[in-house]
């Protein structure tokens, strides 16, 4: 395996490819005049003045209809990641530019505020790290994370947390006494126990036994927490699924979930790319055993099939999912039951019930 060949470390990828919406694509020419610099991969945030800060959504694979993203792209650099093609409607490219040239939303807060404020605002769950982390590496000085907690906290709104970084230690205070309310549930997704592997996938997300001390502090703190084995990829880490999910309830996890492999528009490209590099031997056969789960192609975007896949690999893979889950106790997720009827706006009318 050539070293050109691998990401710069601390990165998932190297490439930049042109993004969907781009109307030219120039290519690089060697006319013996310069040689070809390589792509930056210091990190640049960009800020944003957000005009709205929750998201909807009617997914039936989803457990919530509302969203928080205080941040577009994410540092964690995660190969596999979906959110990747979203980076192309702000003219970026879901490649290196996803990881490397981050947009904060420093609104986000007084946005959320906002909404919450109106008159016809019905409360439901909101779930924050839909998209991307919400505690990647940026967060330690921009905190926008932070600010909607203490937001959600004042209105004593729920909230559903979902991250790969040990970060969310950070706001156990705000967190804690969330949970006192029945008001938070956190999904920790852990993708691999082997650091080799994290490291190449996932480069600048937190080790894998952060994640576990991670579940074992929030649970110590009355916290719910559950597991998310995500993504689930074929010859690459499905052999670690009931390993995983061993290591989660030992550390004090309630409940599970996994989702297969998902390879959308742009990220299925920079995957294959990802495997030439790191799994070039078996390189052919994983993406042989993605595609019989996707129908012959490399995704599925129909709800009901892009999270689990179908055929044999994937009808296994559910099976063993299932098994361990019983035999584990992670079966627990009727614990998450958050209480909407809290919700009260501060200076808003208290109901005399």
């Amino acid at each position: 395996m050539s070293s050109a060949s691998l990401p710069p470390r601390g990165r998932g990828t190297g490439s930049n490819p042109y993004n969907r919406f781009a109307p030219t694509r120039s290519v690089p020419s060697d006319d013996g005049w310069y040689e070809e610099a390589p792509l930056p991969c210091v990190t640049e945030v960009r800020v944003e003045t957000a005009k709205s800060i929750i998201s909807r959504n009617q997914s039936p694979d989803l457990p919530f209809d509302r969203s928080i993203n205080p941040y577009r792209g994410c540092e964690h650099g995660c190969i596999y990641c979906y959110a990747r093609p979203s980076h192309a409607y702000w003219d970026l490219s879901p490649g290196l530019d996803f990881e490397t040239r981050l947009i904060a939303k420093t609104n986000a807060a007084a946005l959320l505020e906002q909404e919450l404020s109106k008159p016809g605002y019905v409360c439901a769950p909101i779930n924050l790290g839909a998209n991307t982390d919400p505690y990647q590496p940026i967060e330690r000085d921009q905190q926008l994370t932070r600010r909607c907690l203490e937001v959600l906290l004042r209105y004593r709104h729920p909230v559903t947390l979902v991250t790969k970084g040990s970060l969310i230690l950070r706001d156990l205070d705000l967190i804690s006494e969330l949970a006192e309310q029945r008001l938070v549930a956190v999904m920790i997704s852990l993708t691999s126990l082997d650091d080799e592997l994290k490291r190449i996938l996932e480069p600048r997300a937190a080790a894998p036994s952060a994640r576990l001390r991670a579940i074992r502090v929030l649970r110590g703190a009355g916290v719910p927490v559950g597991v998310l084995c995500a993504p689930i990829i074929p010859m690459v880490n499905d052999r670690e699924l009931e390993h995983l999910l061993e290591a989660a309830r030992d550390a004090g996890a309630q409940s599970a979930a996994y989702m297969l492999l998902r390879l959308p528009r742009e990220v299925a490209p920079l995957f294959e790319e990802w495997l030439a590099a790191h799994y070039p031997q078996r390189a052919e056969h994983v993406m042989s055993l993605i595609r019989q789960c996707r129908g012959g192609e490399v995704y599925d975007s129909r709800f009901g099939h892009r999270m689990r896949g179908q055929g044999p690999f994937a009808e296994l893979l559910a099976q063993r999912f299932a098994v361990a889950l019983r035999r584990l106790g992670l079966n627990r997720r009727g614990d998450f039951g958050l209480d909407c009827s809290r919700f009260a706006p501060p200076g808003g009318q208290l109901s005399l019930l």
